[in-house]
């Protein structure tokens, strides 16, 4: 596996594991964030410690794991954005889902910055990240694929080259997006519908966890439910966000998706009831809440 000299700009529950797999695979890795503890934290395990502007100009592979697009123009092209300070022939790897368009206009102007841009969203939360297994759907130019695979080589356990231009790996994203927003919501309606019929949480993942009815979202997020564990591995606040960009996107497109619009509503009712913050299973709070139920661990 060829390693390069990588910055990582988002160190959060995804960016920190992805920039602990490119120390493992042998990287020199720069992190920031808007923590600095965090910042210090990964130069403690054995990232670099250098001003971003030193950074910038060995960096040959600069991954960017932020919430969302504005951020990510801040990042590229905000007052000390890293476009205007990495050399020619650096490649970016975006990883936030985003809109399409979006991936194409930053795709755009990298190029004029002679930088090579790969629309990378990712997928398979914070325990893959850190195992370096994650799935990622990236499309992009061949320079920018071979600028960008030694990190992809570290990051990710699957690549999908979806295309040759930026545009194709984000609209695969809000597809995955619209799905895994749905799943969630519709797994929170069920386990707390079978509490109304008896079913108890626990007894509703032993069982649908091996029927027809399951899916990966439920496995994973239900025992969060049963644990009554609403530490944060992906936040309620994060599908507002995405759900949002999945319908932008379905009404430029003049397609209705309704599903997607009724879970946006469950997502937004639980983080306007100050969930936001709380693992998105706790979008199944505000169905108990509404049915008068007790979830585990609440008195």
């Amino acid at each position: 596996m060829s390693t390069n000299n990588t910055s990582i700009v988002g160190l959060g529950s995804m960016g920190y594991g992805m920039a602990q797999s490119l120390l493992r695979a042998g990287h020199g890795v720069q992190g920031f964030d808007i923590d600095p503890d965090t910042t210090a934290r990964f130069a403690t395990e054995g990232g670099q410690s250098e001003a971003q502007s030193d950074a910038a100009a060995r960096c040959d592979c600069l991954v960017v794991v932020v919430l969302n697009g504005a951020q990510t123009e801040s990042v590229l092209f905000g007052d000390g954005g890293w476009a205007a300070q990495l050399e020619q022939g650096a490649t970016v790897i975006a990883c936030a889902t985003v809109a399409p368009e979006f991936a194409k206009d930053m795709e755009a102007r990298c190029n004029e910055l002679g930088l090579h841009y790969l629309d990378a969203p990712i997928s398979g939360g914070a325990a893959k990240a850190a195992l370096g297994k994650l799935s990622i759907m990236a499309s992009g130019t061949p320079a920018a694929f071979d600028g960008a695979a030694p990190a992809l080589d570290a990051m990710a356990e699957t690549v999908f080259r979806l295309g040759d231009a930026a545009g194709a790996g984000s609209a695969i994203k809000a597809v995955n997006q619209l799905l895994a927003g749905v799943h969630i919501a519709a797994m929170a309606e069920a386990l707390t519908f079978g509490m109304t019929q008896g079913v108890s949480p626990d007894k509703f993942v032993e069982v649908i966890s091996q029927c027809a009815g399951t899916s990966w979202m439920l496995e994973n997020r239900a025992p969060h439910i049963v644990d009554g564990d609403y530490s944060p591995k992906s936040s309620v606040d994060i599908w507002p966000k995405d759900l949002g960009i999945v319908l932008d996107i379905a009404k430029s497109a003049k397609f209705g998706a309704p599903l997607t619009a009724a879970a946006l509503q469950q997502f937004l009712a639980a983080s306007g009831s100050g969930l936001g913050g709380e693992d998105d299973s706790a979008v199944a709070k505000v169905y108990a809440r509404n049915a008068g139920l007790t979830l585990p661990g609440d008195a």
